[in-house]
């Protein structure tokens, strides 16, 4: 066997081929200097050291009637047999994800349910305002009129806590998603977490920042910044129906209030779009479309064909014949005229 190299991760022997190799090839450690088979290689010239460790504990000393040495003196006795070599115990790396992490993971799952929540309010306000147009000529049934109210009431009180927490979910997403990106590129986030988080929960300003946030980290990408671009038209859109909504509230008529039902359904449902639409922007920076399934990108281009024609053109055989004859033809009158001019001296 030639000289092999240690590794200091799997404690695999590599043998040295032409070179020593610094990585192993098989969990990619770092290989120690190489070693010969008959352990020539003088300790000065060593990166590592071989340890002795005991088996089973500490040494194992017999009892004697005498007065007790001190155990340094005595020769160790072990109940197994000692193990040589590069065992150290690999350091136990604490993975758990904190809470911050926690929240950041369970956005889509929240921005899904935002999405439910409100789809089943803009449902839940259609069919009151339809009991409201059957109520202006006929009765309406008493248990229709508590199925409708429960659900108005369970869909407006579920809804925005849904959609809270998922804003917050949302928010500490972004933060990964900007750390993350930003080190892909060998860059740091100027921002900091603090004023990211401001940006998202102060009102007003929250209209304008999160789409200049995500813009930043969108780069070049066409398809990101389109997918930005119109959740961010609809964010929004949403914010200053939201303000809409609340001033129509204050006029205090029976059609006001009836259009405030039709205008509240308007926003449950622009709720549910602005949810997904946040849900697909979200996975599009984790190469997933809205299903959660690996981005597929296509490129389109222009057909066209090949500089030269790889098979060449079908020519009917009587006009092969007949360009045949064309060439030959020209081809034999000179040979007569020379056959001629040879004749004549």
């Amino acid at each position: 066997m030639s000289a092999y190299q240690i590794c200091v991760r799997c404690e695999n022997r590599w043998p040295v081929t032409y070179q020593p190799r610094q990585w192993c090839p098989a969990c990619r450690g770092v290989l120690l200097s190489p070693v010969a088979p008959d352990g020539s290689v003088p300790p000065s010239h060593r990166n590592f050291r071989w340890v002795a460790r005991p088996a089973g504990g500490l040494p194992v000393t017999e009892p004697n009637s005498g007065p007790q040495r001190r155990a340094t003196t005595e020769t160790p006795s072990y109940r197994e047999m000692p193990r040589w070599g590069l065992t150290d115990p690999l350091p136990i790396e604490d993975d758990e994800p904190d809470r911050a992490e926690t929240a950041a993971d369970l956005a889509p799952t929240l921005l899904v349910g935002t999405a439910v929540v409100f789809g089943l309010a803009a449902v839940a306000e259609a069919v009151r305002y339809g009991v409201l147009l059957f109520n202006r000529t006929r009765l309406v049934d008493p248990l229709v009129l508590a199925v409708s109210d429960a659900a108005v009431w369970a869909t407006q009180v579920v809804g925005p806590i849904v959609a809270l927490a998922a804003a917050v979910a949302s928010g500490f997403r972004l933060l990964d998603l900007r750390r993350r990106i930003y080190a892909e590129r060998g860059l740091a986030d100027s921002r900091q977490p603090l004023s990211v988080l401001a940006g998202l929960v102060i009102p007003g300003v929250n209209l304008a920042m999160p789409g200049v946030f995500l813009t930043e980290i969108a780069g070049h990408d066409a398809r990101l910044l389109r997918a930005v671009r119109i959740w961010w038209v609809l964010w929004v859109v949403n914010g200053v129906l939201v303000v809409a909504l609340l001033a129509w509230r204050q006029r205090d008529t029976l059609q006001a209030r009836a259009d405030g039902v039709l205008l509240t359904a308007l926003l449950a449902a622009l709720g549910a779009v602005v949810g997904l639409a946040s849900l697909y922007v979200l996975r599009l920076f984790d190469g997933q479309d809205l299903w959660g399934r690996p981005l597929r990108r296509r490129r389109l281009t222009h057909a066209t064909g090949p500089a030269s024609s790889p098979i060449a053109p079908i020519v009917p055989a009587a006009a092969r014949e007949g360009a045949q004859t064309d060439i030959d033809r020209p081809e034999r009158t000179a040979h007569d005229e020379d056959s001629a001019e040879a004749v004549a001296p």
